[in-house]
């Protein structure tokens, strides 16, 4: 499983990229092909990036909602067995 250690190392060749980036622009010399690469590697990473937050927002989302579900579940099985007991005295 991905840990923070591993999302900062992510994090850290995006800001590399975006270094290099930068410095092909200062340099004088543009090489678009260079820019081009840079900036594809860049955007694919950063997508990358992106699906693995959403898969884990995702996730969690889905334990809150069946934690919730859960425990509210548990509460309206308590009210019928209360109903059905009221409904019988």
């Amino acid at each position: 499983m991905a840990s923070l250690k591993d999302v900062q190392q992510l994090t850290q060749e995006l800001e590399n990229l975006v270094g290099q980036l930068g410095s092909e622009l200062q340099n004088g010399e543009v090489d678009f092909e260079r820019l081009v690469s840079i900036t594809d590697e860049l955007s694919e990473q950063a997508d990358g990036l992106a699906e693995t937050f959403s898969s884990v927002n995702d996730a969690l989302m889905q334990r809150l909602q069946s934690a919730k579900e859960g425990s509210s579940g548990g509460s309206r099985q308590g009210s019928r067995s209360q109903s059905k007991a009221a409904a019988r005295s």
